[in-house]
């Protein structure tokens, strides 16, 4: 049995930082019906979420702010990952999903003015990464029904970066190599 129970407390500590090669690799498909082990596992990444975007119990086991996690980044080679955002509407946003697949995409492409960020990139990494402005995704929830979601904006950014994680591929690796502001002809800026 791993170690993330439900009741396990992920910390910093238990984020795989870049370089790891776990983080460069693709994942394999989970089996579903999911084990009680990677309910479990799952429950605890959604808690480590929540934990970090509360202020005080962030402050208080210094946990940085995130707002996606992925299996790879607590160092496990499963394609799954929680996902707990406010959209640009200040709508609560809470996402668990099992062998997502990006079946549908727009045309237009968004960026986060300020650029993204990662659990497992200790460092500030300046430019912009382009992202489909609307994605249709389609995998399990925790009960393991198959699920389809259609995502905009912010929420379309943040779940594409989890899917990337689950690809192996860093959000830095999605920007211009040239020059990290320059962004495709059809882009906009997402705020």
């Amino acid at each position: 049995m791993g170690k993330f129970k439900s009741n396990y407390m992920i910390t910093m500590k238990d984020i795989v930082r870049e370089g790891n090669p776990i983080l460069h690799q693709p994942t394999k498909e989970v089996i579903l019906p999911l084990s009680e082990e990677d309910k479990e596992t799952l429950i605890c990444m959604m808690n480590f979420l929540k934990n970090s975007q509360d202020p005080s119990v962030a402050k208080k086991y210094k946990l940085r702010a995130g707002v996606g996690l992925s299996a790879n980044q607590i160092g496990l080679n499963k394609r799954m990952f929680v996902a707990y955002l406010t959209d640009e509407k200040g709508i609560k946003h809470e996402y668990t999903l099992i062998n997502p697949k990006i079946i549908s995409h727009s045309v237009s492409i968004i960026y986060l003015p300020q650029g993204e960020g990662c659990l497992s990139v200790d460092r500030e990494i300046k430019g912009y990464v382009p992202r489909y402005e609307r994605i249709k995704v389609k995998g399990f929830n925790l009960e393991g029904e198959e699920i389809v979601l259609k995502l905009k904006g912010y929420a379309s950014i943040v779940i594409q970066h989890e899917i990337d994680h689950l690809d192996g591929i860093m959000f830095y690796d999605r920007m211009n190599k040239e020059n990290p502001f320059k962004l495709p002809e059809n882009s906009k800026s997402l705020y």
